[in-house]
């Protein structure tokens, strides 16, 4: 087993880090979202350059899973309280549910986990082996009553938007499938330029608040241990950090001031197939126990927005920020070209916005559009020839260039979700 070093921050660099980087801070100085206590406390809302972030995210994240095979589904927020009676949540995991909801002769609960839907839509039809891996996505909302003292901005929240997956597999496919998940979850985060703090294989601990299975948890144990070992990564394992029903693999992050938060995991789980009797027809035509690889590559989306606004300072990747490209005529001269420019990027997908000189100098309006990728600088000459000198966020200054040449360049690169701002023709 490997360890990863990490660096340790002084106090001062700290507190000037945090202070920065803080997301409730930055998250309603950028107007991304905010909260009302007439709304309640950890119910943030999400306003409009907020929105198109997560709406951004969420095509991601959804975009990928599709190449990678899986299906989407909607299933519903609340559930009969039988069905978390059945997943073992209502045992195990109460003390984090909102209580349950008198519904005539039923009582209901809003969902803790979107799983236990995930295994009734298995099994509401019947499988082949051939059928196999299944894999089922859904971005979905559950809820977890959180205490008012924990609560903070995005980072933990008492509704929660979560990127589940849940894959149906035989015993022989759970270790490629959680390879081929780690990989998904090592993508991801090039695009969004994340760094992981470590990679954590997740092991129960003492106390009642796991499954009593004790053959069961060595095989998912083993089964993760060596997905690990064959990956290279560097992982610790920690005791008292795994799911009630299973082992995970956690990717941690860490924030400004070194405070870790997990992002994504990768779970085994041979306990809801179990309980749930879920099962598929083998090659010998009998009936076979599938084994639940749950998997999310950037878990809650707002906690993963929550990262990126302190990791980035809202200067967000070109293909994820609220305004990519913003255009600024020199001269009311321009206007005409300025808005002609901004009709085609939004022909293109791109999203742009005019700032014009009703808003200050050119010096002022650049200051103003320092967290944009891209400036697009129209003087009269550019204006006349067709042409667009671009300044990038990182400083660079581009030569002026064709409009559909820079165009194309900057739709290239937000349709990969490249992380680079610009790279050489």
């Amino acid at each position: 087993m490997r360890s990863l070093a990490r660096c340790s921050p002084t106090s001062t660099d700290v507190d000037e880090e945090t202070a920065m980087s803080d997301h409730r801070k930055l998250g309603r100085e950028l107007g991304l979202f905010d909260t009302d206590p007439l709304i309640g406390a950890g119910l943030p809302y999400w306003l409009p350059d907020g929105a198109t972030v997560r709406h951004t995210l969420e095509e991601y994240i959804r975009a990928a899973e599709r190449r990678a095979g899986y299906r989407h589904v909607y299933s519903p927020v609340l559930g009969k309280r039988e069905l978390y009676e059945l997943s073992g949540h209502w045992e195990h995991y109460s003390d984090d549910m909102f209580p349950p909801m008198d519904l005539g002769a039923e009582q209901v609960v809003l969902r803790p986990s979107l799983c236990p839907h995930h295994a009734a839509i298995y099994r509401s039809r019947g499988h082949s082996y051939r059928e196999l891996p299944l894999r089922m996505a859904e971005l979905g909302g559950m809820y977890r009553s959180e205490l008012s003292g924990v609560l903070g901005g995005l980072t933990r929240v008492r509704a929660i938007q979560l990127n589940d997956a849940h894959v149906f597999c035989t015993l022989d496919q759970v270790a490629d499938e959680a390879s081929a998940a780690l990989e998904m979850i090592r993508r991801a985060y090039e695009a969004l330029g994340i760094t992981p703090a470590r990679y954590r294989l997740s092991l129960p601990g003492p106390g009642g608040k796991y499954v009593a299975a004790p053959e069961m948890w060595r095989r998912s144990t083993a089964l993760l241990t060596d997905v690990l070992d064959r990956s290279g990564l560097p992982y610790e394992a920690v005791e008292g950090e795994a799911a009630f029903y299973g082992p995970k693999i956690d990717v941690q992050v860490a924030d400004g001031a070194g405070r870790e938060s997990t992002l994504s995991t990768v779970q085994v789980d041979f306990h809801q197939p179990e309980r749930f009797d879920l099962h598929y027809i083998g090659p010998d035509g009998a009936r076979h126990r599938p084994v639940m690889v749950h998997r999310s590559i950037i878990g809650s989306v707002e906690r993963a927005v929550a990262h990126l606004i302190e990791r980035h300072g809202g200067a967000f990747p070109g293909w994820l920020a609220p305004t990519q490209l913003v255009v600024l005529p020199v001269s009311e001269a321009e206007l005409g070209r300025a808005e002609e420019l901004v009709r085609r990027c939004e022909e293109l997908g791109l999203r742009a916005e005019l700032a014009g000189p009703d808003r200050g100098t050119l010096g002022a309006r650049i200051r103003a559009a320092r967290l944009v990728p891209y400036q697009a600088v129209l003087g009269p000459r550019e204006a006349a020839d067709g042409r667009v000198a671009l300044r990038l966020r990182d400083g660079r200054r581009l030569d002026p260039r064709p409009v559909d040449e820079a165009l194309a360049r900057i739709d290239a690169l937000v349709k990969s979700h490249s992380p680079d701002l610009w790279n050489a023709a």
